[in-house]
């Protein structure tokens, strides 16, 4: 059986190759070197051909010389090719040619080879221009430096057609000692090249080493935020203009956020499962009571008829509990997903608030009716107009609900005011009690569903389901207005309803 490929898509091999298993350390070392290694044999270049090139024009300036003299000196008589007492010696050469280019006299070291010349009658010497050139050597090495120039006469002018021979000099220098000085620098150079390399081979470990530990610290980092501790940070380095320093702070602004996410996720959770742990309770409350009485009538427990009919009318009342929560949570999950972008279940029409506080008033009176209650402005003062576009039977829901919570969080007697008109270009409705208040904690948590700040207040004692407020923050809030609550121990609460006044 073939085992399986280990080809990506198109049958070719994964990338990454030699360069993937070099770290970031390895490979920035590596780049360096080979930059500075086409650096220095670059620059060795441009200073060998430099240097090269100031020789051969030293050599060519020696030559120019040596050709002004020599063509203002007769030619010597003699045999051609033997040597002259008195001519320079070494990689020195000399020899006078008639016009046709032959030569008629040499005068050049004996242990020195002679260079492979061109050919040099009168006119390619004219044409040549005195300027130097470059010649192989006849016996092999080093190439020759050569200038010609035309025999002139004892006045210093060129000889005519009718002169005796009319003929040029030539004048060349070999360029052996030119090489040998090339290539002594050029090993030098190399071995100096070298142990420069080496020198900034282990300079630049330990310099990109200490370059990247920002990055390692990243790396650490990371690696304890991979391993669920989100309270790790980048640290900063010295500037934060340099490539890390934006990174680092880059880093740390994901890293705020994550963790500001994480711990929202997490207090969203834990929200949830208190929702659902106190849902739960609070629909298993009257189905247990309706349970019960079911099971006393089925196994006797009502001989009488009277007790049949307190059975029932107690099972109507749980029923009833039942589906008034039912109807609450429905509700908030309506006004939930009008807040997550679907249709609100709101009917807009003009109305005024103060009519809500007038049957707030009556309602107030009628469930308390030892109560003191007073019809003011917000804050005092008289009443005044509320015009305000709403949804009237949801917003009569509202003030329901806040004349609810006063009464069941206030003891009988305990004065009531409520508020209504204007301020600062929007209607108000408030509800202002003399109970004993709540603390900030409390207050913080008012609106959360089934929060209840007094928790020794029993369900089955009539205690609500601590879904009032909650319903009256949603239903204000879709009406794109806000509820705030003004308490402190001991000094009463004020709920405030805020929505936007009727165009």
């Amino acid at each position: 059986m073939k085992g399986p490929s280990v080809r990506g898509r198109g049958g070719r091999l994964p990338r990454g190759g030699r360069g993937g298993r070099l770290s970031l350390r390895g490979r920035l070392l590596t780049i360096s070197v080979l930059l500075l290694v086409a650096a220095l044999l670059a620059s060795t270049a441009v200073l060998v051909t430099l240097l090269r090139r100031d020789l051969v024009h030293q050599v060519d300036d020696r030559l120019r010389t040596a050709a002004a003299v020599a063509a203002r000196v007769p030619v010597p008589s003699g045999v051609a090719g033997g040597p002259v007492e008195g001519a320079p010696s070494g990689d020195f050469y000399l020899a006078y040619l008639d016009a046709d280019g032959q030569v008629l006299r040499v005068v050049r070291s004996a242990e020195g080879n002679a260079p492979g010349l061109p050919a040099l009658d009168a006119a390619a010497v004219g044409a040549r221009g005195g300027r130097p050139f470059e010649a192989p050597s006849a016996g092999g090495g080093d190439a020759w430096r050569v200038i010609a120039e035309p025999v002139l006469g004892a006045d210093g002018e060129a000889p005519g057609e009718g002169a005796a021979h009319g003929g040029s000099v030539v004048v060349a220098g070999s360029l052996s000692q030119v090489g040998a000085t090339i290539r002594q620098l050029g090993v030098r150079v190399l071995v100096i090249d070298s142990l420069v390399l080496m020198l900034l081979g282990v300079v630049g470990w330990f310099a990109v080493r200490a370059g990247l530990r920002p990055l390692r610290r990243i790396e650490a980092t990371a690696a304890a935020i991979a391993g669920g501790d989100l309270t790790h940070r980048v640290p900063h380095p010295a500037s934060a203009r340099t490539e890390l320093g934006r990174l680092s702070a880059a880093l740390n602004g994901m890293l705020d956020r994550i963790e500001a996410g994480d711990a929202a996720r997490g207090a969203t959770e834990q929200r949830m499962r208190r929702f659902l742990a106190d849902a739960s309770h609070e629909l298993r409350t009257p189905l247990f009571g309706i349970k019960g009485f079911t099971e006393l009538y089925r196994m006797g427990g009502m001989p009488e008829r009277t007790d049949v009919d307190a059975a029932m009318g107690r099972i109507e009342r749980e029923a009833g509990r039942l589906v008034r929560l039912v109807e609450d949570l429905l509700l908030l999950a309506r006004l939930d997903e009008g807040a997550a972008g679907a249709d609100l279940p709101l009917r807009l029409t003009p109305m005024d608030l103060r009519t809500l506080a007038a049957d707030a008033l009556h309602d107030l009176r009628a469930l308390d009716p030892g109560r003191p209650v007073t019809l003011t402005g917000p804050g005092g003062g008289r009443p005044g107009g509320a015009p305000v576009l709403g949804d009237e039977a949801r917003l009569r829901q509202v003030t329901s609900n806040l004349v609810g919570n006063a009464i069941a969080h206030t003891a009988p007697g305990t004065p009531v005011r409520i508020g209504v008109g204007t301020e600062q270009g929007r209607a108000v409705l408030e509800l202002r009690d003399e109970g004993p208040g709540m603390s900030v904690e409390q207050a913080a948590r008012a609106f959360d569903r089934f929060y209840r700040a007094d928790s020794a207040r029993g369900r089955a004692e009539g205690g609500g389901a601590g879904l009032g407020l909650a319903i009256v923050d949603s239903l204000v809030s879709a009406h794109r207005g806000r509820v705030e609550i003004h308490t402190a121990p001991g000094a009463g609460a004020t709920v405030r309803v805020l929505l936007p006044l009727a165009p």
